[in-house]
């Protein structure tokens, strides 16, 4: 079988390896064709089937199976195939059998810090042996580590691609609004109503590209057909308090972004409230949880997705934790 580099791959078989193994080992075709539960006939097919394929002769016949010269360097390499094979077929059954050392997970930053913290020790109570990864990415980032095979969850942002994507498994967890944040002694807190256009007047610090919040917001100053002035790129939700405290600049962000912005007598946050229909400033944002369809058959995995599908699922009132 030809390769891309042109190198042939011989189509050799695990009996046929094995057969090998054995014969060298027993040093008689009998003895191996007992020991692997066939006839001596089809022992003799194996071997003679495998020094085909290398194009070599593996073992004199006489009264006893002794290696050629080719089969003893044959050997130190079958050796070890086999030893892999064993391994890796080791290993897969261990992993589903859920006996996996780790589980690795994606979120984005406002569930790492504040919806994901209460539900992780419930699962490491459940499996104390595996080792729970947890890993703070924007929505984009965290889907494709979930594609190359990085991670076994991601819990992202909802978007349009989600659907089209045959391999995944998408459950919505919660929608929560999102809010304006601004300074204390911003010109519109003194506003009865914010409007569209007072919004895209003032510069906007944003996340950064890959990051399912930074989309939503370009999407909705587009729709509008409104210049987004995106003064300052941020990627650690910490800084958006402190940045927007200290300027006029605004930020939009979800609501489970905004509890200690809340509490803090320097920043005022304000929600939008369909008044006018016509201004139509009711954004919200839709967060999911991601895996892939083979790993829902792994039980800790599929433990951990329906853990948070269960708890975060329409519970809004989480988001305050």
């Amino acid at each position: 079988m030809p390769t891309a580099s042109g190198v042939t791959i011989l189509p050799m078989r695990l009996e046929q390896l094995q057969a090998f193994l054995v014969v060298a080992e027993r040093g008689s075709f009998q003895q191996a064709a007992l020991e692997c539960g066939v006839n001596q006939s089809t022992i003799s097919r194996q071997i003679q089937a495998l020094e085909t394929e290398l194009a070599t002769c593996l073992f004199h016949r006489s009264t006893q199976a002794k290696l050629t010269v080719s089969g003893t360097i044959f050997l130190k390499r079958a050796r070890k195939i086999w030893q892999e094979w064993q391994t890796a077929n080791q290993e897969l059954n261990e992993f589903h059998q859920g006996k996996q050392t780790e589980l690795c997970v994606a979120a984005i930053h406002s569930v790492c810090a504040t919806v994901l913290p209460p539900l992780l020790p419930r699962f490491c109570q459940h499996y104390p042996q595996v080792q729970l990864r947890v890993t703070a990415l924007g929505s984009d980032r965290a889907l494709k580590v979930l594609r190359d095979g990085l991670v076994d969850v991601a819990i992202v942002m909802g978007n349009r691609s989600l659907a089209n994507t045959a391999e995944f498994v998408v459950q919505p967890l919660f929608e929560e609004p999102i809010g304006l944040l601004m300074a204390a002694n911003h010109p519109l807190v003194k506003k009865t109503t914010i409007t569209w256009e007072q919004v895209a007047a003032y510069p906007h610090v944003v996340f950064k590209d890959g990051y399912g919040m930074r989309r939503l917001v370009e999407d909705e100053f587009m729709r509008r057909n409104t210049p987004l002035m995106a003064a300052l790129e941020l990627n650690t939700p910490d800084a958006f308090n402190t940045v927007v405290g200290s300027s006029q600049m605004l930020a939009l962000l979800p609501e489970s972004m905004l509890v200690d912005a809340a509490k803090n007598p320097a920043l005022v946050v304000h929600y939008f409230h369909n008044q006018n229909s016509s201004e139509g400033i009711i954004l919200q944002r839709q967060v999911m949880v991601v895996t892939t369809i083979d790993r829902l058959n792994i039980s800790p995995i599929a433990d951990f997705f329906h853990l948070i599908t269960e708890k975060l699922g329409s519970t809004p009132q989480l988001l305050a934790v």
